[in-house]
């Protein structure tokens, strides 16, 4: 999808290179001016179309996800996609409708829409390292945590261990935020090798600990990214709702004056 958006934006600047490119005083002289104007059949018809695009993207995307719309048959992580995907590719059919000409309540528009574009990138970093399950659901903080398992008592149990290297064994699982001394991996298995354990023990713990050290980096990166989300929220929605609002606006004015585009 990366790939189709970056291919109509190389198509849509070639094409119309030599207009966009010249002066706004002297485009009305420009043999193609009737064309690549906003209210020309071409650059009207790029308005229209990223419009629906990103009305569509943002409808069925908060449809699915508030109101679980279709929720059998689309995952939420491919909807996400498709919604980045039109509401990237969207914005650039509208910057070339406008033929990079702003002015008044529409470039209050064009600048919510940069800005709501720019928080949606930010908020898909955030949203791919929330831990989820396969359908993309996100994990409770509880969900993750109930993936732990007891290392105290099965290295106690099953493998014998005693108390001190129990603990040394356990701080490597331990997140940078945690207190005390870590333990890193030449040194687990250093330790390890000393135990004098059968190399299947040894392999099965230091597997059994490196997924418990991923677990609780989980942990971490969820408490932390859950609070991100919160603070993103609060950029990303009330820009879309300007432009959304301003959109309208610039539509009703449109209608109101006459442009109808080809209909």
């Amino acid at each position: 999808m990366v790939t189709i958006v970056i291919l109509v934006t190389i198509y849509l600047a070639y094409t119309g290179y030599s207009y966009y490119r010249t002066p706004l005083e002297e485009r009305f002289y420009h043999p193609n001016h009737d064309w690549f104007k906003p209210s020309g059949a071409y650059g009207h018809g790029l308005g229209i179309i990223g419009t629906l695009m990103i009305l569509f993207g943002v409808s069925i995307y908060i449809a699915r996800k508030r109101y679980n719309f279709m929720a059998k048959f689309i995952r939420l992580k491919y909807l996400l996609e498709f919604h980045i995907f039109l509401c990237s590719l969207g914005p650039i059919m509208v910057l070339f409708h406008t033929a990079f000409k702003f002015g008044g309540i529409v470039s209050v528009a064009f600048w919510s829409m940069v800005a709501v574009v720019l928080s949606g990138v930010i908020g898909r970093f955030i949203y791919i390292q929330i831990p989820r399950t396969i359908e993309g659901r996100e994990l409770s903080l509880q969900e993750v945590k109930g993936m732990k398992t007891d290392l105290s008592e099965v290295l106690r149990e099953k493998y014998k261990l005693d108390l001190p290297t129990i603990q040394f064994f356990i701080r490597f699982t331990q997140n940078d935020e945690d207190t005390g001394e870590k333990v890193s991996l030449s040194e687990l298995k250093k330790a390890l090798l000393k135990s004098k354990l059968p190399k299947d023990q040894r392999k099965s713990i230091l597997k059994l600990l490196k997924n418990e050290r991923t677990l609780s980096r989980k942990i971490s990166r969820l408490q932390t990214m859950q609070k991100l989300f919160k603070y993103w929220h609060v950029a990303h929605l009330p820009f879309a709702l300007i432009m959304l609002v301003i959109v309208i606006i610039h539509v009703a004015v449109t209608l109101a004056f006459g442009y109808k585009w080809i209909f």
